[in-house]
């Protein structure tokens, strides 16, 4: 398996050594875990959005992204889940990494310190060359959207 280097950097040290880096949780994962840096128990209501710090920043290789998306146990078990899944952290942003959660489900959710909020996938970027024709190349299914292969 390839290994690309992200360069990472706690951002006050002192301040997140209880925390474990993000880390692969078993051999042929694809994402790292990542924990919540609060720095007392973050409540959330049904319905709320909250971002949440990580207290790290990161330096990813050009050509590629880290994909933040919702652990699945969170999601189905609790209803936790990545409002914007799954967000982007482009190869030039050097600040916080924040996680932005919200509460689907229907009872109030406690995040504490430590706990493991969502994952990071280093995944590779192709840019598109955006080319205008007049017309499409036809394809069997045409212009059929949402449902139109039936239920």
């Amino acid at each position: 398996m390839e290994e690309q280097i992200v360069q990472f950097c706690w951002l006050i040290p002192e301040q997140y050594q209880d925390l474990e880096l993000p880390a692969y949780q078993s051999e042929h994962a694809s994402g790292m875990d990542v924990a919540a840096a609060v720095s007392k128990p973050v409540e959330l209501k049904p319905g709320e959005i909250q971002l949440l710090p990580t207290g790290f920043a990161v330096a990813i290789p050009v050509g590629y992204e880290l994909q933040v998306r919702p652990r699945s146990g969170l999601a189905v078990k609790q209803g936790l889940t990545i409002i914007n899944a799954p967000g982007t952290i482009d190869a030039d942003y050097r600040g916080e990494v924040r996680i932005g959660l919200i509460n689907l489900g229907c009872e109030v959710q406690v995040i504490k310190r430590g706990d493991r909020i969502a994952q990071l996938i280093l995944a590779p970027v192709v840019r598109a060359r955006l080319e205008v024709v007049e017309q499409l190349p036809e394809t069997v299914r045409g212009s059929g959207g949402f449902g139109h292969t039936g239920v």
